[in-house]
């Protein structure tokens, strides 16, 4: 049973925005240097670095070697990348602080879409014979994913409707949201679709940002921090690749992923969602087994900034700054990667 005293003390998260001018390494430099200033420590105290992000956005191999400049690779680190989100990244840190021999890590995330074409460079993540080839985007599969979700008479195209006023109302109280504003759902339901049966407002935007967090183990936390956010629990599971096998309506790994990171459905102060389509925040809300009452997404969530490779880790700051603020005791973050929820962490964090 790993040990259950580390906590995050300390974060930091860009602005997402649709077409940063800085690199990579200049978004991650002032977001990591703001986060140890949070942690008040020195970044020779850092026992364990680890970084999310992906090559296919930067078009070019190893292009994450370069991202360490931020986080100061001299003197030595040790340090490890995972082609991911950077929520990822810091479930590996999470368990490196499991070791012992070490008190403090980072953990950071960083993407630009905006240089791109999301829709032809995410079709090659994809199966190679079958999927791929067709160029599957993943705006026409969150599509197939929504009519689906449809057909089982669970949701109506209202329901995507509220769960995008919701979420653009929210994101006013957020500086960081690339999208805000009060909205009306007839207006949205007006709006003619995208995909079918999905609308522009359904899809996220396209976000350039970057986050980092810094962990702490036991009294090292406590000394840093007056009121920690404490990783109760955090784990990852995956579903088969091929959506063509699994109930896309259902996101089962998200459910597992829930239940052995600890969370027994009992109350929860806020949940942070990585409902990157509308239809996916009730998916999620069902697989995730969220109480009714729970606020869901109140920064605005993924529909309101979507910086790809740190959207999941900005989940997490989230719900740990309510924590560390004094407004919540108990939330629940999640991530995900992989077409159509295949892949989902969560983290269950919760106050002193």
């Amino acid at each position: 049973m790993p040990a259950r005293d580390i906590a995050i003390i300390g974060f930091a998260q860009t602005p997402s925005q649709r077409d940063a001018l800085q690199s990579e390494v200049q978004l991650l430099v002032g977001t990591i240097t703001d986060a140890v200033t949070m942690a008040g420590i020195d970044r020779r105290e850092i026992g364990f670095t680890c970084a999310g992000s992906c090559d296919y956005l930067t078009g070019g191999p190893f292009a994450f070697v370069s991202n360490l400049e931020a986080a100061g690779s001299w003197p030595p680190i040790s340090e490890s990348h995972v082609e991911a989100d950077g929520a990822f990244a810091m479930y590996e840190a999470w368990m490196r602080l499991q070791e012992g021999d070490i008190d403090i890590a980072l953990a950071f995330g960083s993407g630009k879409s905006s240089p791109s074409i999301p829709a032809e460079v995410w079709a090659h993540q994809l199966d190679p014979y079958y999927l791929a080839p067709l160029g599957a985007d993943p705006v026409s599969l969150a599509a197939i994913q929504a009519r689906a979700l449809l057909d089982t008479g669970r949701a109506t195209e209202r329901d995507f409707a509220q769960v995008v006023a919701r979420s653009r109302a929210n994101a006013m109280a957020n500086p960081n949201a690339q999208l805000r504003g009060p909205v009306d759902v007839e207006a949205l339901l007006a709006a003619p679709y995208h995909t079918e049966p999905l609308r522009r407002h359904d899809l996220p935007p396209i976000s350039d940002g970057a986050a980092a967090v810094i962990m702490a183990r036991g009294d090292r936390a406590r000394e840093l921090c007056s009121r920690p956010a404490w990783i109760r629990g955090m784990d990852h599971r995956i579903d088969p690749h091929q959506p063509g096998v699994r109930d896309i309506t259902a996101a089962r790994s998200a459910t597992m992923a829930a239940q052995k990171a600890g969370y027994d459905g009992g109350p929860l102060d806020v949940a942070e969602i990585s409902s990157t389509f509308s239809p996916q925040e009730i998916i999620l809300r069902e697989a995730l087994g969220l109480p009714a009452h729970t606020q869901v997404n109140p920064s605005g969530g993924p529909l309101a900034g979507n910086p790809v490779m740190a959207v999941g880790l900005v989940r997490v700051i989230e719900a740990a700054s309510r924590i560390i603020g004094g407004g919540a005791d108990r939330a629940l973050a999640h991530a995900t990667a992989g077409p159509l929820l295949q892949q989902n962490l969560v983290c269950l964090m919760e106050g002193e």
